[in-house]
């Protein structure tokens, strides 16, 4: 999506919103990708296509969303990460580097602008029971494997819920983490521990 057009319409999209609304409070980006596979298994391709989605995009998003809030002085941009960019996943190497590279990235931008106002956080969901596990599902066999993992692997024996992501949303974007940045926020049921 974020090529070449896609990256102007991904930057327009902000701007807009924030002229239409006279301000920008928060910025989340949350789409990306996984590509399954070792280092062995992938291409180049496949590789630029997780760099693409998962951090250039949430990169041009908070550097458009920067031209609004850094004069403003306020503002919460939120990038959904991963469990995988605080452990390692075996067999997931372009998914797993490009997590920890968002890590990273938004740690930077909470350093170099914490004192303008701005918050940047990482979402790191665990599994959510949702197609975006195709990959892990596809490498561990099926669906009845991916069951039996979660259930032997995660010391909470079960998926993360789509409401539970939501309400760490919900307290990224607001006042109640006003004096939180550069966080890496972790809801996996202690599978990465």
């Amino acid at each position: 999506m974020c090529r070449g057009a896609g990256d102007a319409r991904l930057i327009n999209a902000i701007l807009d919103v924030a002229s239409r609304h006279g301000r920008l409070d928060v910025v989340h980006s949350h789409a990306g990708v996984q590509v399954a596979g070792r280092l062995d298994q992938i291409d180049v391709k496949q590789l630029d296509l997780s760099w693409r989605l998962n951090v250039r995009a949430p990169f041009l998003a908070a550097q458009a969303a920067m031209r609004v809030m850094a004069p403003a002085g306020q503002g919460s941009i939120i990038v959904t990460a991963s469990n995988s960019g605080v452990q390692h996943d075996r067999q997931m190497i372009a998914y797993c580097t490009t997590k920890h590279a968002v890590i990273a990235m938004v740690r930077q931008i909470a350093v170099d602008f914490a004192g303008a106002g701005i918050r940047c956080n990482a979402l790191c969901p665990g599994f959510i029971d949702t197609p975006f596990n195709a990959g892990f599902e596809h490498q561990m066999g099926g669906r009845r494997e991916l069951e039996r993992y979660i259930k032997q692997n995660i010391p909470m024996g079960r998926w993360d819920r789509p409401d539970e992501i939501a309400e760490a949303i919900v307290y990224l974007a607001s006042d109640k983490s006003s004096f939180m940045t550069g966080h890496a926020l972790v809801i996996d049921g202690a599978k990465s521990l």
